[in-house]
């Protein structure tokens, strides 16, 4: 957690100097962003898990965002049982590839400094592992995964602020996502919880 504390406000001030003060009303239609992550599930700094992934935008409305995004989540194991697994040195980690669609509302179009808030749903497919389990533990968790349903639902929620300035644009944001898994990885797994996410993340992509 200090890391993160310590590199979130150096790069909120790097995108505003990226973005400057040219003016945010450009007439974009869309953005592609790539953004980097950290899942916030775990109660130690030191097995705070990465996530990253790609978000397209497309203009609707001058304060209203088509968004669709795809990434890996490389922790949703809720606290309970991510806390549970590194007390027994398992190191286990319950992982997701996803793809969401869904609307995002800015709450000041026409600044080059904008919250934002969004909404999203889509699917995900899971996968497990272990830093202790070695290449052939892992392999043999994913076969076993294959005698259950790895496809989930998700929903997922979040807001920030987007810096604009040009043809870039600077992303610092919060997200949470639910996966809807099924009733074995949610009780055998998750301990009765629903597998989730919070998720501190920056992006950097470019508008057109």
């Amino acid at each position: 957690m200090r890391h993160l504390v310590r590199i979130i406000p150096s790069l909120a001030i790097a995108g505003i100097v990226a973005c400057g003060p040219s003016v945010a009303a450009a007439q974009e239609r869309a953005s592609l962003e790539g953004f980097g992550g950290l899942s916030l599930n775990s109660v130690t700094s030191e097995s705070l898990s990465p996530s990253f992934g790609g978000t397209l935008t497309l203009n609707v409305g001058p304060a209203v965002q088509i968004i669709g995004e795809a990434g890996r989540l490389d922790n949703v194991l809720p606290v309970l049982s991510n806390a549970a697994f590194n007390a027994a040195d398992l190191g286990l980690r319950l992982s997701a590839i996803y793809g969401e669609g869904g609307v995002r509302l800015l709450m000041a179009p026409g600044s080059p400094i904008t919250p934002y808030v969004e909404g999203t749903a889509g699917i995900a497919k899971l996968s497990v592992s272990s830093e202790r389990f070695g290449t052939i533990g892992n392999a043999v968790g994913t076969i076993a995964l294959h005698f259950v349903d790895r496809t989930t639902p998700t929903l997922g929620g979040g807001g920030g602020v987007l810096l604009r300035g040009g043809p870039v644009v600077f992303d610092l944001g919060y997200r949470y996502k639910q996966l809807f898994a099924n009733d074995i990885l949610r009780i055998g797994l998750g301990f009765g919880e629903q597998l989730h996410t919070h998720q501190a993340r920056v992006g950097f992509g470019v508008r057109f």
